[in-house]
């Protein structure tokens, strides 16, 4: 369903669902899919989420987009579903049953009418970091999130809306969908609960003195790499050193960069290690004489993943080295050398390669930005089950999880929402 008119300021719904990742949307079909009105927010500019961002789900290795435009097109067709993209909950007062809740949405800066032709965009002289990308590359400042947006259509950066050069992207438009004088608006929703799945995060590479992330040009984290491997990624599907757009003839995998460690994330985020393995089969496609090390501490592959781990062990071009990378240098012409102990010999190992990917954990969304009600977290910021009956938490807000189990669980979320909100169409 479209998004509310720009002069609705009144919504009520049965359940309101904040996040539009997948464990958002899922909640949100279900829920309308058996006849209950859902609003569904998401901060940014389209759904999607961290999901939107893979470049291939383990273990059969198949892009997003197979599920991810059943779930659009779900959505599309759904007339039960509101979408407030680009908006964010600032209140939420009341209780289980019946809840009002403030929603700041922010402006697009382009209406309904936009076409994502891509005219405006063509003439556009003003450029600025492109956060789906994670800042390796450059969009202009209107700009598409990515091809497969919903909804598609363009925006605005605000940072620069009131530019003097922003005219001839209006002038560009023939449909007329400029509207630079938006403001954000406040709307309030009545909902009988609330479902937060506001997803999660990468740990923060630069804490990790040691590492060289940020410091180091050929050291990236995980999800840069599964950016760098996507088609529609920075460098179109090639993999290639930051530094020089130099090609991969070895390559290292650091597990628990900065997890399982009371510094930093105390927990395991239990995706990392089959992450690290799928992306290794990235190299061995692209590059099938190069070397993939992997450093780690164990390898957690619970379940059917097994069968996927002992497939990469068989692998002779895969290295599994038992130690925790402590160091990583320049080794000189952008190369680096990882230093760890090898826990299983003793002796402290040295491997020089081309580029190393830093497995950083998950941390919930939840531990930056707490929900603006009265929820408990752990002490990691993950919300707790059944904390507040009236707020569910979903996904990788309640604990690290995989996308196929995320989904399950946003399956029972909405579920539990449909149950608190029993009575509210």
């Amino acid at each position: 369903m479209a998004e509310p008119a720009a002069a609705e300021t009144s919504l009520s719904a049965a359940i309101l669902v904040v996040g539009g990742g997948i464990a958002g949307m899922t909640a949100a079909i279900e829920a309308s899919e058996v006849g209950k009105e859902v609003i569904l927010v998401e901060k940014g500019p389209s759904l999607g989420g961290a999901v939107a961002r893979i470049n291939q789900y383990f273990p059969k290795l198949c892009p997003p987009y197979c599920g991810m435009e059943m779930n659009y097109r779900r959505l599309r067709n759904n007339p039960k579903v509101r979408i407030l993209t680009l908006a964010e909950v600032e209140n939420i007062s009341g209780a289980a049953g019946s809840y009002k809740v403030q929603i700041r949405r922010n402006p697009r800066f382009i209406n309904e009418k936009c076409t994502a032709c891509g005219e405006c965009a063509k003439v556009c002289e003003i450029e600025r970091d492109n956060e789906y990308n994670w800042g390796m590359d450059k969009t202009k400042a209107v700009y598409l999130p990515h091809e497969m947006a919903y909804p598609m259509r363009y925006l605005v950066d605000p940072a620069i809306a009131g530019d003097e050069r922003m005219k001839a992207c209006v002038e560009a438009c023939e449909y007329g969908a400029f509207e630079l004088e938006q403001k954000p608006v406040t709307l309030t929703a009545t909902v009988g609960s609330i479902i937060w799945a506001t997803g999660w995060e990468p740990y923060d590479a630069g804490k990790l003195d040691t590492l060289g992330f940020g410091k180091l040009p050929n050291v990236i984290n995980n999800v840069m790499m599964e950016r760098l491997a996507a088609q529609n990624g920075p460098t179109e599907g090639k993999i290639v050193r930051p530094s020089d757009g130099g090609e991969i003839s070895s390559i290292a995998f650091v597990q628990c960069a900065g997890s399982r460690d009371d510094n930093h994330l105390p927990y395991c985020s239990s995706v990392c290690c089959m992450v690290s393995m799928k992306q290794a089969t990235y190299i061995r496609e692209r590059y099938p004489e190069a070397d993939v090390y992997i450093f780690y501490i164990d390898i957690r592959s619970p379940g059917r993943l097994e069968d996927f781990y002992q497939k990469m062990q068989a692998d002779e071009k895969i290295h599994f080295l038992r130690g925790k990378v402590g160091k990583i240098t320049d080794a000189g012409n952008g190369d680096v050398t990882l230093e760890a102990e090898d826990t299983l010999t003793g002796k402290l190992q040295k491997v020089t390669v081309n580029m190393a990917i830093l497995a950083t954990g998950m941390v919930p969304a939840t531990a930056a930005a707490k929900p603006p009600v009265d929820v408990p977290l752990d002490e990691y910021g993950f919300m707790l089950a059944d904390g507040n009956p009236g707020v569910i938490g979903t996904g990788t807000t309640v604990r690290p999880v995989e996308v196929a189990a995320t989904v399950q669980d946003a399956t029972g979320a909405a579920l539990k929402g449909i149950i608190v909100a029993k009575g509210v169409n």
